[in-house]
């Protein structure tokens, strides 16, 4: 049996950032476990509080890595 890749998206827009923490939380707690990616759009036309929040502040026990990618409105999390 081979190695499978799942992804996840998850659209934060429109969430202050303790109500975007919440949603990331419980969505990474659900999280199928192993070979996760994790889509987190949060946007960054209208300010960068959501994408400062996700690349920079937020920390959770399950993300391997962050991938910040040419998009700056989008971060990928790799999970464990």
């Amino acid at each position: 049996m081979g190695c499978f890749f799942m992804d996840l998206e998850i659209d934060l827009h429109n969430l202050t950032a303790i109500e975007a923490k919440i949603q990331l939380d419980s969505f990474l707690n659900t999280a199928p476990k192993g070979k996760v990616t994790v889509i987190v759009i949060h946007g960054s036309n209208r300010g960068s509080v959501l994408q400062k929040m996700v690349r920079s502040q937020y920390k959770h026990k399950r993300i391997d890595k962050k991938i910040l990618g040419l998009n700056q409105g989008i971060t990928e999390l790799i999970l464990k």
